[in-house]
């Protein structure tokens, strides 16, 4: 597939590097490649990936079949908007957590309860087909969940139901063995609020490579 990833920080680099490595055609957005390939981070990984380019945001979901949103969700609304009209009709996988570090640690939530950052990134592109997705764990298991050794849960929230279907086949390619589908975008507010509890847990655990299983009782085996 031609895939957009949008965001150039480590979610973003770790998502397209994985993504190139699997074979997809692979494009990184970012408001000012010239900068963005000047940074040492950034020159470092792409040396590893000669084949993704670096892209201004407007035009860089132009004839992709995918894009992912791997900004942080501070400044998801603001980039989004400058990549525009061609988001019409897109899968959109949004990873992004509204996170609020203004207060200190730990960050707070500035979109909970009644509504969802996928929501609002819906609102703003509604001809967008958005798919929440990946958010309940770090860049390192989104992209190789196998290093954990055992089958770990991840899910899926979106109006679009073929949206879904290929984005799921997608989880399924980077590895992860266990989707549930919690149903249309507004299910997002829940794997949106786990944050609050996976930040505590990284904290206890002393690190975050880690990710939630949902063990099903007999009734619930298929």
């Amino acid at each position: 597939m031609k895939i957009s990833v949008l965001g150039t920080g480590a979610v973003g680099r770790a998502v397209a590097g994985r993504l190139d490595d699997l074979g997809h055609d692979v494009t990184m957005g970012t408001r000012d490649p010239a900068a963005t390939a000047g940074r040492e981070e950034h020159a470092a990984w792409a040396a590893g990936h000669p084949g993704v380019r670096l892209v201004a945001f407007a035009g860089s979901a132009a004839g992709a079949d995918l894009v992912v949103n791997a900004l942080g969700g501070d400044v998801v609304l603001d980039n989004l908007a400058l990549v525009g009209p061609d988001l019409a009709g897109r899968v959109l996988i949004d990873l992004s957590n509204p996170l609020d570090h203004s207060h200190g640690f730990p960050p707070r939530l500035f979109v909970q309860d009644d509504d969802s950052l996928a929501e609002r990134v819906q609102r703003a592109h509604p001809d967008a087909r958005v798919v929440k997705t990946l958010n309940t764990m770090n860049n390192a298991v989104m992209v190789d969940p196998a290093q954990l050794g055992e089958s770990t849960t991840v899910f899926v929230s979106g109006d679009d139901a073929d949206a879904k279907a290929t984005v799921t086949t997608l989880l399924r390619e980077l590895g992860h063995t266990d989707v549930i589908d919690l149903g249309g975008l507004e299910t997002a507010r829940g794997p949106e609020m786990f944050l609050a509890l996976w930040v505590r847990t990284a904290v206890a655990l002393g690190g975050s490579d880690f990710n939630i299983k949902v063990v099903r009782g007999p009734s619930l085996r298929g």
